[in-house]
């Protein structure tokens, strides 16, 4: 097929200062890589395609079909998921010297012309991570089936509280671009490599202290099938949750940093876990012997539970309002320059 690479008004693959790579991870997406592949647009310059083990043999598919000279096929031997086959394309863009990396699915749900939208926040030195949000325009989100817009909603809440990122939404949403010396940071071999891949890099952009843009999109549902099966991985999604609040936590207030806010979540732990012990201990006694708990007891642990519950808020806002700020691929630039300057 002819493509826009072919008639030469895509750039040659490191001509550019600011290469830009597509990721596209190929596990059952025989039905629609190709045209995906064929709706990239000639501002990208390298194009690997991940097939995970791909049952349908996508990467034969790709290289049988394909003409796109912007195209590698990638093969794992075995399948590592959308996550494992995202890590692959960053390594191999990482070491092609690509400077943005975009990861679109291969099953035709996420609209490739929007590219440019992902990028611009990162080329301009505003983002070093972006990522699309479908409930942006709330008349679109009519496309999206209830059970994902509900599940969309709780793993959105868990994904603010594990990651830190209290001003984005969406965060299974897989489309979504980075700046490959943040990715060079990442510990890619660390990265959950499966359906918790996208909530879990938030984590890790956080430990960075990396700024993360939401990119409004539509809602785009088809004849696609999606190989997630929500009922086996709600209690792996909750505990992964879990982990990383309490990972992320250790990490930026005790570890990095020891703020007022590490003070105020000492207190508040300690006041509600004190406030809800005593009561509880002190309500069964109580109840045990047939008479009313004293004024006193109850007066003592109401207010232990009360301050608990202002310290956490008071711990709560502090986060809320330090989410990162200052983007950091600028910052590494500036170091790596340094760098070689002094050598």
């Amino acid at each position: 097929m002819t493509t826009e690479a072919e008639n030469g008004r895509s750039l040659q693959p490191g001509a550019s200062q600011m290469a830009i790579a597509v990721v596209i991870p190929c596990y059952k997406v025989a039905g629609h890589v190709i045209d995906v592949i064929a709706n990239i647009g000639p501002e990208v310059q390298f194009i690997y395609c991940v097939d995970d083990a791909c049952p349908q043999g996508s990467g034969d598919l790709i290289e049988r079909e394909c003409r796109d000279r912007r195209v590698s096929v990638l093969r794992h031997s075995s399948n590592l998921g959308v996550g494992g086959a995202v890590m692959t394309g960053y390594r191999r863009a990482i070491d092609d010297n690509a400077k943005i990396i975009v990861k679109i699915d291969g099953d035709g749900q996420m609209d490739p012309r929007l590219l440019p939208r992902f990028v611009a926040p990162i080329l301009s030195g505003i983002a070093d991570y972006t990522k699309g949000n479908r409930f942006w325009d709330l008349s679109q989100l009519r496309q999206m089936p209830l059970l994902r817009r509900v599940g969309n909603l709780g793993l959105s809440f868990l994904a603010k509280a594990s990651a830190g990122y209290w001003d984005v939404f969406d965060p299974t949403n897989g489309y979504t671009a980075i700046h490959a010396d943040v990715a060079a940071r990442l510990p890619l071999a660390s990265i959950s490599k499966r359906y918790f891949f996208e909530t879990d890099m938030l984590f890790r952009l956080n430990t960075l202290r990396a700024v993360v843009v939401d990119i409004p999109m539509d809602a785009k549902y088809d004849d696609e099938v999606s190989n997630l099966k929500i009922g086996p991985v709600i209690g792996e999604f909750l505990w992964k949750h879990l982990r990383n609040m309490f990972k992320r936590i250790v990490y930026n207030y005790f570890l990095r940093d020891l703020s007022i806010a590490s003070l105020e979540l000492l207190a508040a732990v300690g006041l509600l876990g004190f406030g809800g012990i005593f009561g509880l201990y002190n309500w069964w006694l109580a109840a045990s012997g047939g008479q009313a708990a004293p004024v006193g007891t109850i007066m003592i642990a109401t207010v232990s539970v009360v301050s608990g519950l202002q310290f956490m808020l008071a711990f709560l806002g502090y986060d809320i309002a330090s989410v990162p700020r200052r983007p950091l691929h600028p910052m590494l630039r500036d170091f790596g320059l340094i760098e070689k300057t002094m050598e």
